[in-house]
């Protein structure tokens, strides 16, 4: 199998990625081209212009990516690509670079769920860590390799938690939970774009948050209940068909489109739109989230502070419990954190003390990881492609694409 070499590709959203991952144990290159400044002027990405960019950047990155691992296209033992969930028009460009590359270079192509991706973020880290600790003769920490662990990929496109099984080499993943609407990440950038601050909204609201007082708007979730009405159908809801949650348990379901309301309602009330629509004028001009209080209040006065940290708050903590809770059903020892969202500061603080006092482990990949990448995608697939499990020449893009199976 030669070294083992993966190289890997990401497109399913605004971010272009390549990386190469040997034995997806040791990350050699990972570079990502950010398409934040096209998509900050509307708030939010657009797939049209998203699929430009992608076309643009997707060669100088897989070159970049070659040139810092130090490695030729030649020595690369397998293609992995993102084939779903994500935007149409963006999965296909990954996809079609990557079947090209694998067709011309004679090497397996290897199709990765985005889900899945994030969810090996951690192992990969962790693999990573083990090595260094074994380099410098220390005893590594156990991973998540051989034990089954509870995962939550929360992101800007998705919020989910899987119960993952390591067996012989290779991984499953049951669906436990999801959101029925929108997706936590969804929530901070809409949230925050409704506040007049920056695109990506989650670097805003968690910075932000730190001068506020969290418990000043006491938001609340409303417990999701079966509906009777569907008698067992698949509710309409984003991605149903691929994901229903009909037969989930309703205690770990989520919905973040209440809060939403909730915020736009508040603004409404307060008198909080002209301001707002100033402070989208100023950042604009100057996209940097303020570093200090001065800087904070200069750009929103203390009741946006406050209600900036009352919407994290809520966030938070409802993504708290009904993880935690979603453990205890499941007996996991063990919980992994992965996606955008992970890389929240408040978030993190509040699961590693809460798993604290509750004797569980919980787990993180760096920020770096937590975002798209494509060195995710390459550890996901070396699984694959010791399995021998490798697309058809027929891969395609799947939007919707679903990651394992129902509990």
């Amino acid at each position: 199998m030669g070294a083992g070499l993966i190289l890997g590709i990401e497109t399913s959203c605004d971010e272009t990625a390549a990386a190469v991952v040997e034995r997806g144990a040791r990350t050699l290159s990972s570079v990502v081209a950010s398409q934040i400044p096209t998509h900050a002027r509307y708030g939010g990405v657009v797939p049209e212009l998203a699929s430009r960019e992608h076309l643009r950047a997707i060669v100088p990155v897989m070159r970049e990516a070659l040139a810092v691992a130090g490695v030729a296209l030649d020595d690369v033992d397998a293609v992995a690509v993102t084939a779903g969930p994500g935007l149409a028009g963006a999965l296909l460009v990954g996809i079609s670079y990557a079947k090209a590359l694998a067709f011309a270079q004679g090497i397996p192509l290897i199709a990765v769920n985005h889900l899945e991706g994030h969810i090996h973020a951690v192992l990969l880290q962790e693999r990573e860590e083990q090595r260094a600790a074994a380099r410098d003769g220390e005893p590594a920490e156990a991973g998540a390799e051989a034990e089954e662990v509870l995962a939550l990929v929360v992101s800007g496109g998705h919020t989910h938690l899987y119960v993952a099984r390591p067996a012989a080499g290779t991984w499953s993943y049951s669906l436990v939970g999801r959101t029925v609407d929108d997706a936590a990440g969804e929530a901070y950038d809409k949230v925050a774009k409704l506040l007049g601050l920056g695109y990506p909204g989650g670097p805003w609201i968690d910075t932000l948050a730190r001068y506020g007082n969290p418990r000043a708007v006491p938001f609340s979730f409303a417990q999701i209940k079966p509906k009777a009405h569907l008698a067992g159908k698949t509710p309409r809801t984003k991605a149903a068909t691929t994901a229903p949650i009909a037969e989930l348990d309703p205690r770990f379901l989520f919905s973040f489109s209440g809060i939403k309301t909730a915020v736009l309602r508040h603004v409404e009330v307060f008198g909080l739109r002209a301001e707002a629509q100033e402070r989208a004028r100023r950042v604009l001009a100057h996209p940097r989230p303020p570093q200090t209080r001065e800087e904070a209040l200069a750009l929103c006065p203390q009741a946006t502070l406050d209600l900036v940290a009352s919407f994290q708050h809520a966030v938070v903590g409802d993504l708290l419990k009904k993880t935690f809770a979603a453990q205890r059903a499941v007996g996991a020892r063990r919980i992994l954190v992965t996606g955008g969202v992970a890389a929240n500061r408040e978030l993190r603080a509040r699961f590693a003390a809460e798993a604290g006092r509750r004797g569980v482990r919980v787990s993180f990949p760096t920020p770096a990881l937590s975002t798209d990448n494509a060195a995710m995608i390459a550890a996901a697939a070396w699984p694959r492609l010791s399995a021998g499990e490798f697309a058809p020449p027929g891969l395609t893009a799947e939007p919707s694409l679903a990651l394992g199976s129902r509990m």
